[in-house]
């Protein structure tokens, strides 16, 4: 593949098959951003899980780089005044449901009561493309609207291992301090090696790596996040 030259001159300052500290990774990540944009730092988890297995939860990250989210609810008449105190952006119950199954997904993240997930997910078709679909493994479908929006408020994010293992996640952005991303990696390594299932064996995370939204990736030592 054909890089540009900004891209080029980034590769330049590190060692692509080196393996650095996490601090360190995060320090080349930052000095290859050469974007005009602040650039998102990613990071890259492969697991070592059989086709059978997954991997996925919620971790709340230390270190907020995203503006507020706006909320959408879900829930029933008796449960609007929580939503509203707890800073729902919109909420609602069957008017809300025909609004989002004609096309509208003008919110960050869906969370509904349990009572209305036989009608939510009649909207599987416009929210399950775009990842907003409510889900009990992540915390969205639930009666606790207060505690629920104050965590995603906070900085609550979900991970996912796909189908081939890996996990990507955004962790910061480029403009933020090394050790203040740093801190949110290790939230997220944290919270990833407490869902390894049971049944596997040898190790679990085969290799972590950091990069931003333009420059190249960077290799870091797990064993600096035991």
């Amino acid at each position: 593949m054909k890089r540009g030259k900004k891209y080029n001159e980034s590769v330049k300052k590190y060692n692509s098959a080196g393996v650095y500290e996490l601090n360190e990774a995060l320090t080349l990540v930052k000095s290859m951003a050469y974007a005009k944009f602040d650039e998102t730092v990613d990071l890259s988890v492969k697991l070592n899980l059989k086709k059978s297995q997954s991997v996925r939860d919620t971790v709340v990250l230390p270190n907020q780089f995203r503006g507020e989210k706006k909320v959408l609810v879900f829930c029933k008449p008796e449960k609007e005044k929580e939503a509203q105190e707890a800073g729902a952006a919109f909420i609602g119950a069957e008017e809300l449901i025909e609004k989002v199954k004609g096309g509208w997904t003008d919110f960050d993240v869906a969370v509904a009561t349990p009572d209305m997930m036989k009608d939510v997910g009649k909207l599987g078709m416009v929210l399950g493309r775009k990842g907003l679909m409510p889900n009990p493994k992540t915390g969205t479908v639930t009666f606790d609207l207060k505690g629920t929006l104050a965590e995603l408020k906070k900085g609550r994010v979900e991970f996912r291992a796909d189908k081939t293992g890996v996990m990507h996640l955004a962790v910061g952005k480029a403009s933020m301090e090394p050790a203040m991303v740093a801190e949110n990696v290790i939230a997220v390594i944290t919270e990833v090696k407490r869902k390894r299932p049971v049944d596997v064996k040898g190790e679990f995370i085969q290799s972590v790596s950091v990069s931003s939204t333009m420059g190249p990736g960077v290799w870091v030592a797990i064993k600096d996040q035991d």
